[in-house]
């Protein structure tokens, strides 16, 4: 069966050794890797590959430029040892798709691109869904070049190693009028479609979410010869933000993490000098979640930090008709909000006609080695994705 091959093949790429997770990120070896194996479904399944200035991959069957398509598909990368099913199954599941329906002998009457997004995550450079936001030109591409790696290196020079122009980075005009519909299958990355017992729903809306970095600063010294009265160390503010931001989600009714720390200079017996760290905080409600995050940056202040806003994306509902039409489709299929971003987001802002299909999490587990999902319901997602591919594709 095709999703089986395909799986196989993408299974082992990235993955790690000691934890079982993936690592992913963009314009890496393991992501070269990655972008080749879609480059070879493409020619496998005979259809042109075309890159965009973000550099997302495009395979289409038909011409695009003759009439804007429908496009499938999701992203390859991944977070630091996360899962492996968040974003790939979304691509592997395209191709399942159209692969079974040529076995229909089903002949379009619109091109069907498949699609893999560079850069959802944004583990490498800190903006998620970076592709996609710099192909509608959501984010500059000064700002892009301009981004930091944990190792000090730039966007600019991991699109240069990657064999990429990153002076050519920017909005694409001419890859966004191809798009006349985007459907993006991805696991649901929570518990709602367990509890239902469904094995697919129907997305509805993404929740507001954003990223913020706040900076912490302290005074460098010896951690055995420095009296605690004489001590600046930001760790100790670290530890109140974090639970000032625990605190808060739960009075505002929101969730907020605190997931990544970068500790200057990190030394075992050094006072640090300097503490950074990103807060993501998402809610159905947007001025619920600026609330905590204006308790946090108060904080902070307090002891001479600073907030910046890296990221903010406002509730992002996708196309109601066409949302309406893949329930009917698909039974009844029950809808869904969330709280995770997807490139679909990111299309629906730009004003592309958008949907999304979520296959079933039995754990709710997701962004971990632990991500899982049975394989019926993923072949219950490639069947439904074939099913809205062939009306939406099709004769009218």
């Amino acid at each position: 069966m095709t999703f089986d091959r395909l799986w196989a093949e993408l299974e082992p790429i990235g993955r790690s050794a000691s934890s079982g997770g993936y690592r992913r990120f963009a314009w890496t070896d393991a992501d070269l890797r990655l972008r080749e194996w879609f480059a070879a479904q493409a020619e496998a399944h005979g259809l042109a590959l075309t890159i965009d200035r973000a550099g997302n991959q495009w395979a289409w069957s038909g011409d695009p430029d003759a009439q804007p398509g429908l496009v499938i598909g999701s992203h390859l990368d991944s977070v630091p040892d996360g899962g492996a099913f968040d974003g790939p199954l979304g691509v592997v599941s395209a191709f399942a798709a159209l692969d079974a329906l040529a076995e229909q002998d089903f002949t379009p009457a619109r091109p069907i691109g498949v699609v893999n997004f560079a850069d959802e995550e944004g583990a490498r450079f800190g903006i998620a869904c970076s592709g996609s936001r710099l192909l509608t030109g959501a984010l500059d591409a000064d700002r892009a070049r301009a981004l930091r790696d944990a190792d000090g290196v730039t966007m600019a020079e991991a699109l240069t190693h990657a064999g990429r122009d990153p002076e050519h980075v920017g909005r694409d005009d001419e890859a966004l009028r191809r798009i006349g519909t985007f459907v993006e299958l991805h696991v649901e990355q929570g518990r709602g479609l367990a509890d239902l017992n469904r094995p697919v729903a129907v997305g509805t809306a993404i929740w507001p979410h954003g990223r913020w970095r706040i900076d912490l600063p302290g005074e460098a010294n010896h951690a055995g010869t420095t009296r605690l009265a004489d001590r600046r160390d930001p760790m100790l503010a670290l530890a109140e933000v974090i639970q000032q931001a625990r605190a808060a989600a739960e009075r505002h009714g929101v969730v907020a993490t605190c997931g990544k720390v970068r500790v200057e200079p990190n030394g075992v017996n050094a006072i640090p000098s300097h503490v950074s760290v990103w807060l993501d905080a998402r809610g159905a409600e947007p001025d619920r979640v600026h609330a905590l995050v204006a308790e946090v940056g108060e904080l902070a202040a307090t002891h001479g930090g600073t907030l910046t806003a890296e990221s903010w994306t406002d509730r992002t509902g996708f196309d109601a008709s066409l949302s309406d039409r893949m329930a009917r489709l698909l039974d009844g299929a029950p809808r869904l909000d969330t709280g995770a971003g997807h490139d679909a987001g990111i299309l629906a802002n730009a004003g592309v006609p958008t949907a999304m299909l979520f296959v079933r999490y039995p754990t709710g587990v997701s962004h971990s080695p632990a991500e899982f999902a049975e394989r019926d319901d993923c072949l219950a997602g490639v069947a439904a994705l074939a099913v809205v591919v062939q009306d939406l594709a099709g004769e009218h």
